[in-house]
């Protein structure tokens, strides 16, 4: 599953982190793969399901 980068740090900066939402924007692509990011996404108690774009650009 294909997420949108600005949905991850939308997500972390909703939630007041935003130093995690600025290194996110720094590091990660513009689009991440869940799956290859899974560890990631639990460190940062994000969901994928909640985060996945319903169709791709």
């Amino acid at each position: 599953m294909r997420i949108a980068k600005h949905r991850i740090t939308e997500a972390l900066r909703e939630r007041g982190q935003h130093i995690r939402a600025d290194w996110v924007e720094f590091e990660l692509p513009d689009w991440v793969e869940s799956d290859k990011h899974t560890g990631l996404l639990k460190t940062l108690h994000l969901d994928p399901a909640d985060l996945a774009e319903t169709s791709s650009p």
